[in-house]
C-alpha cells in the first residue's frame, strides 16, 4: 500500500488528487454522503488507478453500500476499465444485492463464455444460497460438479450456510465428508459453519472435536472468529465458564486489532453476565481505536442496558453525545428504551427532544418505544399518536412499520368504549398505508364501533366486500343496524 501511495502522489493532474477510497468516505460512510462524493468524482471524469477502484468497491461492500459500489464499477467499465473474472463475480453479487436475483441471472447469462468459470458460477451459487433457494442452489451445484468448478471451499461453504439457515444442519457433515473425499481443503469459515451445524444438533462434543481437528491439522489455525463462534455456541448451551475460556483465546488472537473482534468480546461477555469484563474490554477498545464509531457506542450501551448498569450506559451516552459528528438515532433509542423500561419517561422524552435539536431523525423505533410505554400505562390517546408518528416516520424513511397486533386490538376496543368512530377510521386509514389487507377482526371491530356509537355507515357492506372480509352471522346482525345501502 505504501508503494501505491507514492504512485498517487506522483500522478498527473488528469488523475484524482488523493486516493479514491479516501475521497468517497471523507465525509463519513452515511449513504447520502457516499452517494454525493461518488457523483462528484464521476462528474469530474478524473482518472484513477484500477486498484483504487477495487479497493473502493471492497470498502463500499464492507459498509453495505452496494448500489454505489455497482455504479462505480459499471461506470469505470464503460470508461474502459478491464474487468477480470474476479471483478465479474463481484459485479454479479452487487447486481443481486442491488436489483435482485433475476437481474443477477441475466448478468450471468450475458457473460462471455470464458467469464463463466468457477468464480462467477460460485458467485451465482452464493446468491441462490443467500436467497434460501435450495432448489436452484442444488441444481447449480450439480452443474458445477459436472464442470469441475466445485474446486474451492467457497462453494461448499455457501451450501452449508444454506442448510444451516433452512433447518437442514444434519446435511452439513455430509458436505464435510464430500470435501474430504474430493481433497478440498477447508478454510476457517468451513470450520465455523461446521461447528454451527453440530451445535444446531446439540452436539457440543462434536463441536469440540472440530476445534481439536483444526489444531491437529495445523494448515488452518483457529483465529479470533473461530473462538468467537465457539464462545457463542457455549453461551447458547448455557456453558458460561467454557464460553469465557473461549473469549480469553479470542482476545489473544485479536492481532492486529480488529474492531469487530472487540464488538464480539463486549457482546459475548455481556451474554455471560460478566460486567467487569465488559468494562475492561470497552477500555481496551477505546485505547485501540481513539476515534470511535457510532456502532461501537451502540453496542456497548445495549449490553450495559441488558446488564442493568444504567449509570454506566448514561455516562457512555453522554461521552458519545459530546463529540458525535452524526446524531445516530440507534444510539439514542438504546437509552430511550432503557429509560422507558424503567418508567423514567421524563428522561426518555428529554433525549428525544435533544435528538431533534441535534439533527437526529426520530424513526419508527423511537415511536414504538414510546408506544409500548404508554400502552403499559393505559394511555390510549398517546398510543394512537405514537402509532400515527411511527407509521409516517417509517414511510418517510422508505420503510414499512406496522404496530403489533395486540396494539391494534387494544385501540379498537378503546374506540368502541369511547364510541370514537372518527379515531377508528383514522387508524384504519393509517394501517391501509402499510398493509395491503387488514384482518377481518379489525373490520369486525369497526362495525361494532359504529353500532356502539349509534352511527350509520352507508355502503359498509360494499366496503367489506371490496376488502374481502368474510361476514360472520354476528357481524351480519350488526350490519342490519349500521349499513344503509
Amino acid at each position: 500500500m505504501a508503494a501505491r501511495t507514492k504512485l498517487i502522489a506522483k500522478r498527473s493532474s488528469k488523475y484524482l488528487e488523493g486516493a479514491l477510497y479516501r475521497r468517497l468516505f471523507r465525509e463519513g460512510s452515511a449513504p447520502a454522503r457516499v452517494r454525493k462524493e461518488l457523483t462528484l468524482f464521476l462528474k469530474s471524469r478524473k482518472r484513477v488507478f484500477k486498484w483504487e477502484v477495487g479497493v473502493s468497491v471492497r470498502k463500499l461492500r464492507e459498509r453495505k453500500r452496494f448500489r454505489p459500489a455497482l455504479k462505480l464499477q459499471e461506470t469505470m467499465a464503460r470508461r474502459g476499465m478491464n474487468l477480470t473474472f474476479s471483478d465479474h463475480a463481484i459485479q454479479l453479487d452487487l447486481v443481486a444485492k442491488s436489483s435482485g436475483i433475476s437481474a443477477a441471472e441475466d448478468y450471468f447469462v450475458n457473460l462471455q463464455e470464458p467469464a463463466k468459470n468457477h468464480l462467477t458460477y460460485g458467485a451465482l451459487l452464493n446468491c441462490y444460497c443467500k436467497e434460501l433457494n435450495t432448489e436452484k442452489a442444488e441444481a447449480l451445484a450439480k452443474k458445477m460438479k459436472e464442470l469441475n468448478f466445485m474446486c474451492s471451499p467457497m462453494a461448499y461453504n455457501s451450501l452449508m450456510t444454506l442448510y444451516s439457515k433452512t433447518g437442514q444442519a444434519k446435511r452439513i457433515p455430509d458436505i464435510i465428508r464430500e470435501m474430504k473425499v474430493n481433497e478440498i481443503l477447508p478454510d476457517c469459515y468451513t470450520y465455523n459453519i461446521w461447528m454451527r451445524g453440530l451445535a444446531a444438533m446439540n452436539d457440543i462434543t462434536g463441536v469440540e472435536r472440530v476445534i481439536d481437528e483444526m489444531k491437529r491439522d495445523g494448515r488452518v489455525p483457529p483465529d479470533w472468529t473461530t473462538y468467537s463462534n465457539l464462545a457463542s455456541i457455549y453461551v447458547d448451551a448455557g456453558m458460561h465458564h467454557k464460553a469465557e475460556g473461549a473469549l480469553i483465546e479470542l482476545e489473544k488472537r485479536n492481532t492486529p486489532w480488529s474492531l469487530e473482534a472487540y464488538q464480539f468480546l463486549i457482546t459475548l461477555y455481556g451474554r455471560t453476565g460478566n460486567l467487569f469484563e465488559v468494562h475492561r474490554i470497552w477500555r481496551s477498545l477505546k485505547l485501540a481505536f481513539p476515534k470511535m464509531a457510532n456502532i461501537s457506542y451502540l453496542n456497548v450501551i445495549q449490553v450495559l442496558v441488558k446488564l442493568k448498569d444504567l449509570p454506566a450506559a448514561e455516562s457512555i451516552f453522554k461521552e458519545w453525545e459530546s463529540h458525535c459528528s452524526t446524531y445516530d438515532m440507534r444510539v439514542a433509542n438504546a437509552l430511550i428504551g432503557a429509560y422507558a423500561a424503567e418508567d423514567m419517561i421524563d428522561k426518555a422524552e428529554a433525549i428525544k427532544k435533544r435528538a431533534k435539536k441535534r439533527g437526529g431523525r426520530l424513526n419508527s423505533k423511537t415511536w414504538e418505544i414510546f408506544m409500548d410505554y404508554y400502552f403499559r400505562e393505559g394511555d390510549m390517546k398517546k398510543v394512537l399518536r405514537c402509532v400515527d408518528r411511527g407509521i409516517k416516520k417509517g414511510r418517510s424513511h422508505a420503510r414499512i412499520w406496522v404496530p403489533k397486533h395486540e396494539i391494534i386490538v387494544a385501540l379498537m376496543n378503546y374506540f368502541e368504549e369511547q364510541k370514537a368512530v372518527n379515531n377508528a377510521e383514522k387508524l384504519i386509514e393509517l394501517l391501509k398505508k402499510v398493509q395491503s389487507e387488514l384482518q377481518t377482526e379489525t373490520f369486525e371491530a369497526l362495525v361494532r364501533i359504529y353500532a356502539a356509537a349509534g352511527k350509520k355507515c352507508p355502503g359498509m357492506r360494499r366496503r367489506l366486500k371490496m376488502e374481502n372480509v368474510a361476514v360472520s352471522h354476528e357481524m351480519e346482525m350488526l350490519l342490519e343496524t349500521v349499513s344503509v345501502d
